[in-house]
């Protein structure tokens, strides 16, 4: 019963995390990780709180990234699990004066822990697929600056070039599946840190 509440309670914290950003519930979000907490996606490293912070800048500048989920599959190991879950991150991007939505297919990777009974978030990171741009209106198109595009990461390349719409510089160092490398050091990481051999 303690694990099946606990496994509870991290897929509600990890929901809550997310819809806290898409719905603008900053303090909700904000409590949602611990002080010392690291974030490490495409526009932001640093501390969790401090992401909070830049999540709300980025709303107040107009990129309402919403966030579709799947699953959440937990894996426990004492006062310390891992989270992981399939995403899709949608962005309203306009480009040429044409509407489009941005959707970045990923994989969400969150380090938990309890102290003094509370599960909060220890990390927040990403592997990131694929993704594409959809025309609002089907049909429309527009020209991409294809030298600026082949500077991006080909698993997050219209990602970046959406943050670049909006004046932010995207990390080229972050796990993807075009470098299958990256990828397993950030599983060798993070089961390290849960102290749990990577599965096989």
């Amino acid at each position: 019963m303690t694990e099946t509440s606990d496994i509870t309670a991290i897929t509600q914290l990890v929901v809550r995390e997310r819809e806290s950003r898409d719905m603008g519930f900053w303090n909700r979000m904000r409590d949602c990780f611990h002080a010392d907490a690291e974030v490490n996606i495409s526009w932001f490293q640093g501390l969790g709180h401090d992401f909070v912070t830049a999540s709300k800048g980025m709303a107040e500048r107009g990129m309402l990234a919403k966030h579709r989920l799947g699953p959440v599959l937990v894996t426990l190991n004492g006062e310390r699990a891992l989270a992981t879950l399939s995403g899709i991150i949608d962005i309203p991007t306009e480009i040429e004066g044409k509407q489009f939505t941005l959707s970045a297919h990923c994989l969400m990777i969150y380090r938990v822990s309890k102290r003094q009974g509370t599960w909060r978030l220890s990390s927040f990171e990403v592997i990131y697929r694929r993704d594409e741009f959809v025309p609002v209106i089907i049909g429309q198109t527009a020209q991409l600056p294809e030298q600026l595009l082949a500077s991006f990461r080909q698993s997050y390349r219209n990602l970046s070039y959406s943050l670049h719409l909006k004046g932010y510089q995207p990390s080229k160092e972050l796990a993807g599946e075009d470098k299958p490398e990256t990828v397993k050091a950030i599983y060798e990481k993070v089961y390290r840190w849960l102290g749990l051999p990577v599965p096989d």
